[in-house]
């Protein structure tokens, strides 16, 4: 707080409600919650780079947007271990985590394989069903983590597949695009259904998002 100089026996009033401070959520942010945040910004960072692909046609871009997902996976494991080996967590970790893990894992693969090829009306239906079931897997796991947990507080197992492994099949889709088959090339082709197109490939989207929301599926946790 600062004084007035033209009468030093006063004390401006402050300006802000007592105890607050600038940047005051960063400031209580811990280490892994910054690491969670590098998961989310290369997350966004590859959609933005599959965005610069497709107005410029430069497959360089694209191969941005492949390579910056390992990273998120990278980064959305390291935050966990940060948090363990330090013993300090945030309120907010959980929660980061989580939106984090949507935009690495859920909307970049499904504008990836938008990117790709498959951008027909009903390819765009799947992918949104993709991503709204990564929405509602994480949601599932913030609410019933508690009840999940054993003695020690640990959650040993995944109810439904957990999002990232939505990487798997980004992994098909850049082994497709290095050896040319994408666009009009994707295997299994394009058929016209009604008044949309519609790429038989993209139920390996509809396939990951159905294992996610899924009940009886469980996942042990590493």
């Amino acid at each position: 707080m600062t004084q007035r100089e033209n009468n030093p026996n006063m004390t401006a009033p402050s300006t802000r409600p007592s105890g607050k401070r600038h940047f005051s959520l960063i400031r209580d942010f811990s280490l892994a919650d910054f690491i969670t945040l590098a998961n989310a910004a290369s997350g966004a960072a590859a959609v933005f780079a599959v965005m610069r692909y497709l107005v410029s046609g430069d497959k360089t871009y694209l191969w941005v947007a492949f390579g910056l997902l390992p990273f998120a996976l990278a980064f959305d494991y390291f935050d966990g271990w940060v948090a363990r080996w330090r013993r300090k967590s945030s309120p907010y970790g959980a929660h980061l985590d989580s939106l984090s893990d949507i935009i690495s894992f859920g909307v970049a693969p499904a504008a990836i394989a938008f990117a790709v090829g498959m951008r027909g009306g009903w390819d765009t239906i799947v992918l949104l069903y993709f991503v709204t079931c990564g929405v509602s897997r994480l949601a599932r796991f913030n609410a019933t983590s508690s009840e999940l947990a054993d003695d020690t507080g640990k959650v040993r197992y995944f109810e439904g597949a957990p999002i990232p492994s939505s990487l798997l099949f980004v992994a098909i889709l850049a082994v497709l695009a290095m050896k040319g088959f994408m666009l009009e090339s994707l295997p299994f082709g394009v058929f016209a259904i009604g008044p949309f197109d519609f790429h038989p490939l993209v139920l390996l989207f509809a396939i990951s998002g159905s294992a996610m929301v899924s009940k009886t599926l469980r996942v042990p946790k590493l």
